[in-house]
């Protein structure tokens, strides 16, 4: 299944990335010649948080010059200016934003290489409803509705605001849809449970073509152990927000705790 510690900040954007790398791949030994898979960037922003200036540790950034000056000594016959006063000003902070590269996945038809499936995954920024990377994907995932190509969407985040849905589906912390553009208003939601396997999931083509089947667990599995984020996690740590319930919670430490003693 999925390890709730991919979510924290520091190793999302590296998942999210190896893993439309490794979705290109996998369906690049399938479909071709016919059709072929491709990364499409998006250039968007985050947020990095900055830790308050002390007296011991100093804050890096571009400070603009600013002058101070006294009013020069009125000379004779001149209008008397008064001396300028230096306020006294206090310290605070704006928030820097750095730029962040996410990837979706496409695939086209070879030669006139019209867009035939898009394959989304949710980054958080996507599901902040306060960040403009959120409205720009509202707008693509409407674009793509009403287009003739396939929308395959992966929600492997617990956090922040779904994507909407016309009827509700079983509550679970991952989700993945897949609107064929044949079925549509109709989708297929898979609602993952935390410690569930990941679903084989079919990747549409264009007709008769059949269905390309992807195991989800696979490759997620496979962007793991190539990421090396059992090196970068630190499992002694609570996991990253949102919260787990009591019952999650449990699972995990249980989990933790037998792959602790199968070290030993």
């Amino acid at each position: 299944g999925m390890d709730p510690y991919i979510e924290a900040p520091r190793i999302w954007s590296d998942f999210h990335n190896g893993l439309a790398d490794e979705l290109r791949a996998a369906l690049n030994r399938r479909i071709r010649p016919a059709y072929f898979a491709a990364l499409t960037p998006y250039v968007t922003y985050d947020t990095i948080e900055v830790t308050q200036r002390t007296s011991e540790t100093k804050t890096h950034g571009i400070y603009p010059d600013v002058g101070i000056w006294k009013g020069a000594s009125p000379q004779p016959g001149g209008v008397a200016v008064a001396d300028l006063i230096e306020s006294t000003p206090v310290e605070s902070m704006v928030s820097l934003e750095v730029p962040l590269e996410l990837f979706s996945v496409e695939i086209r038809t070879a030669g006139d290489e019209i867009l035939v499936t898009s394959i989304e995954i949710l980054s958080p920024v996507n599901k902040q409803r306060s960040h403009d990377a959120y409205l720009d994907y509202q707008r693509k995932r409407r674009d793509l509705l009403r287009s003739s190509a396939h929308l395959l969407e992966l929600d492997l985040l617990r956090g922040g605001v779904r994507p909407p849905l016309q009827q509700s589906v079983p509550e679970a912390p991952y989700y993945v849809m897949l609107s064929k553009a044949t079925d549509r208003p109709h989708v297929k939601v898979w609602p993952i449970a935390l410690n569930a396997h990941l679903p084989v999931i079919p990747v549409p083509l264009l007709e008769p073509d059949p269905d390309v089947l992807i195991d989800l667990g696979m490759i997620v599995a496979s962007v793991y152990e190539r990421g090396g984020y059992d090196m970068r996690i630190d499992y002694g740590q609570p996991v990253p927000p949102p919260a787990l319930d009591e019952q999650s919670a449990a699972w995990v430490k249980r989990l933790l705790a037998a792959e602790i003693s199968a070290d030993v």
